[in-house]
């Protein structure tokens, strides 16, 4: 990525400086990988941090900074929270009738407070509508490259675009009126609903790169092939397969690799997003 005319946002809380690692050392690479199969990426994250409160110890108090921070992986992410705040200010300016709130995005390690309960590292990065905050431990970017074959710092703008994409939907009002029709539906309807929630956000990262990319030039050769080999690895065939063996379809929550890939292009060559009513749309 070129990220050189990029801004560094300042909407950052940098809790990485927390004393203990707030009492979840015992996780480890093979647990936080088992548990992104049912969990990353996940949209309500109310219901799961709350039972992953159950029996776990509580985090320290969160101490942290606010604004830029300055080691280089900080920094980057600051970049890429800048560019999507700069483009979706103005896809809401030209596109819809309402204006752009920036979220704040929170780094931490393995465990922190959050508005929907307890943030784990386990859970990948996700964004709790609650207190309006995406919460990454960076430590996750390392797993992409090394246990999913999704490196790159595309692939990680993917990432923190996608949850942003669900900022997106909270703003426009979709999160919430899709999260009421999931806790009235049976799992099966709620699994669906939560799929099309999911790729909506994937093509909302796809818009944010098509505006970033033509206002600011800051895809470079290979970056588009590094977010598409990222939204594959997260696909939910590919962990089902990698992680039991089988894929069962009626239990996806997030998409195949085929639709998540097919989501994000679509926005990324769009621009537009009326282009992303996965909700209309057969995904």
């Amino acid at each position: 990525m070129r990220l050189g005319r990029s801004r560094q946002s300042s909407n950052i809380e940098d809790r990485r400086r927390n004393g203990p690692r707030a009492g979840r050392a015992g996780i480890g690479l093979g647990t936080i990988v088992l548990a992104l199969v049912a969990l990353y990426f996940g949209v309500d994250p109310a219901v799961v941090l709350q039972m992953a409160d159950q029996g776990a110890s509580s985090p320290a108090p969160a101490t942290q900074t606010t604004g830029a921070p300055t080691d280089a992986q900080g920094q980057f992410v600051s970049r890429v929270l800048g560019e999507t705040e700069d483009t979706w200010r103005t896809i809401f300016n030209e596109q819809t009738n309402g204006r752009y709130r920036d979220a704040t995005l929170v780094l931490y390690r393995d465990a922190t407070p959050t508005a929907c309960g307890t943030g784990q590292s386990a859970m990948g990065p996700f964004y709790c509508p609650a207190d309006t905050r995406v919460y990454i431990d960076l430590a996750f970017f390392d797993q992409m490259a090394s246990q999913m074959n999704a490196p790159g710092q595309f692939a990680q703008a993917y990432v923190i675009a996608h949850e942003i994409g669900h900022h997106v939907q909270h703003q426009l009002g979709t999160l919430e009126r899709v999260n009421r029709q999931r806790a009235a539906a049976s799992t099966s309807q709620a699994n669906r609903l939560s799929v099309r929630l999911e790729l909506q956000a994937d093509c909302y990262a796809g818009v944010w790169a098509h505006h970033a990319d033509a206002a600011r030039q800051i895809l470079e050769a290979g970056d588009i092939q590094a977010a598409l080999d990222a939204a594959s690895a997260v696909g939910d065939d590919t962990l089902q397969r990698r992680h039991q063996g089988q894929v069962v379809p009626d239990s996806f929550t997030h998409g195949s690799a085929q639709q998540r890939m097919q989501w994000f292009s679509r926005g990324l060559n769009s621009g537009q997003l009326q282009d992303c009513d996965t909700f209309s749309a057969s995904p």
